[in-house]
């Protein structure tokens, strides 16, 4: 009992006497006598240690494990999410996209149809205009012919009433009142009021 609580004993006996079996078996004996020693003092609180060991181990690499597959869930969602939002995105633009080139497609028609009108109205108005200018140098042609005769006209009456009385007043065979007649006569037909008697009124 003395050795196996003493290991230094034990071992300082070993030195002095290696060569002896006995003293080899019994050195083995000490040794595992401190092995059964120590477990009996440590063994179960080094067992509990190694289980709570084990469980927090186990547990660090359940969380890992969750931490991971949340992680890749989480990234799924934001990156389906991610790609929903470009395609929504997308089709907004490529419509509002649609849309300005209709826009400019019916801009562009109106523009067109505004100037076709306009290249019309304005055609019509410049034949409106040449016609208007034709029938109004004819109306200015047809007055200047009328006028020029109806001149023309008054012209030879006045000159054949001024002969006729020159003619009177050299023969010396007018009187006064003749004579006033006859400028009476040449007033009247300047202005209009002379009307040569009919055969009907000379009968």
């Amino acid at each position: 009992m003395a050795n196996e609580n003493n290991p230094a004993g034990a071992s300082a006996a070993q030195s002095e006497a290696p060569d002896d079996p006995g003293s080899q078996s019994t050195g083995k004996s000490g040794g595992e006598s401190l092995d059964k020693v120590r477990d009996i003092l440590f063994g179960s609180q080094a067992r509990e240690y190694e289980k709570r060991f084990a469980r927090l181990e186990d547990r660090l690499l359940k969380e890992a494990a969750d931490l991971r597959e949340d992680l890749k869930r989480r990234f799924d969602t934001l990156e389906v999410y991610i790609k929903k939002e470009i395609e929504a995105l997308t089709a907004s633009l490529k419509v509002e996209q649609d849309e300005r080139t209709e826009s400019a497609k019916e801009l562009s028609a109106g523009l067109n149809e505004t100037a076709r009108a306009f290249e019309k109205k304005t055609g019509q108005l410049g034949e409106h205009l040449t016609t208007s200018e034709r029938e109004l140098r004819q109306q200015l042609l047809e007055q200047s012919k009328n006028l020029s005769d109806e001149i023309r006209q008054k012209h030879e009456s006045i000159t054949s009433v001024v002969e006729r009385a020159t003619s009177e007043l050299r023969d010396e065979k007018t009187d006064r009142a003749a004579l006033a007649a006859l400028f009476m006569e040449v007033a009247m037909r300047l202005n209009n009021e002379f009307k040569i008697p009919s055969a009907e009124d000379l009968e």
